[in-house]
């Protein structure tokens, strides 16, 4: 893992919690908080996958879609299971 994959992660993570606090108004931690989920599913979903031996060293749109993918998930488990009220 290269410094410059783990930013694209965080990109991708930041990305993806932004666009679920936008669309998703309801049952979040608001835009910060989808953010930092975001960037919390993207990291864990890229380094779950390192850890089993798969790489997205290679290509550019693997390395943005898997974190991209996971960031995605936690948010959207977030916003269906852990809602918040109010």
């Amino acid at each position: 893992m290269t410094l410059e994959m783990f930013w694209t992660w965080v990109a991708a993570g930041l990305v993806a919690g932004w666009a679920a606090g936008y669309v998703v108004k309801d049952g979040g931690y608001g835009l910060t908080g989808d953010m930092v989920l975001g960037v919390m599913g993207s990291i864990l979903a890229s380094g779950l996958l390192l850890l089993l031996g798969v790489s997205a060293d290679s290509e550019l749109v693997a390395s943005v879609i898997v974190p991209f993918i996971g960031a995605g998930a936690a948010i959207f488990f977030q916003h269906e299971f852990w809602g918040v009220s109010g």
